[in-house]
Order: structure tokens, then C-alpha cells, then sequence
């Protein structure tokens, strides 16, 4: 309940108290896909010598969503010398 008596609003509701195991979270997000982004700039006296744009999309490769990329042939059994 909030000061005034009446219900708390959503954004006043406590996190519940329960964790969450990293190999959790990290399927959850592999599932939906996760997007990394990320700028860096190197710069002297304000005046910008380097630029890097980074951008990652990470998904979890399954039945409904299958790899771009060609399967790689089967390794032969015997060693080359």
C-alpha cells in the first residue's frame, strides 16, 4: 500500500525475491536473439581520428531458425600426415 492508503502503482511494486540461474537467462535470451551495439570513437583536441561501429546480432541456431551457413563436410576418420 503507498503512503496515501491506497495500492502501490506498478513501478512501485517490489522484485520478487527469487534467482534466476545464468544458463536461464542466457537461454531466454538466446532464444528471442539478443543485438549488440556498441560506438568508439578516439579522439585528440575534440577532433575525431578513429570510428568503430560495432553491431553483433546473437541467435540460437534451431529447426525454425537454421544456420546461414552451409553444415561442414564430416571429418575423414584417418590422420594426414
Amino acid at each position: 500500500m503507498s503512503a496515501d492508503g491506497g495500492p502501490l502503482a506498478a513501478t512501485e511494486e517490489p522484485l520478487p525475491d527469487r534467482q534466476i540461474a545464468l544458463i536461464d537467462l542466457l537461454d531466454r535470451l538466446l532464444s528471442g536473439g539478443v543485438v549488440l551495439t556498441g560506438d568508439v570513437v578516439l579522439s585528440i583536441a575534440d577532433i575525431d581520428l578513429v570510428r568503430i561501429s560495432l553491431r553483433a546480432l546473437i541467435v540460437s541456431i534451431s529447426a525454425q531458425n537454421p544456420s546461414p551457413w552451409p553444415a561442414p563436410a564430416p571429418l575423414r576418420g584417418g590422420h594426414e600426415r
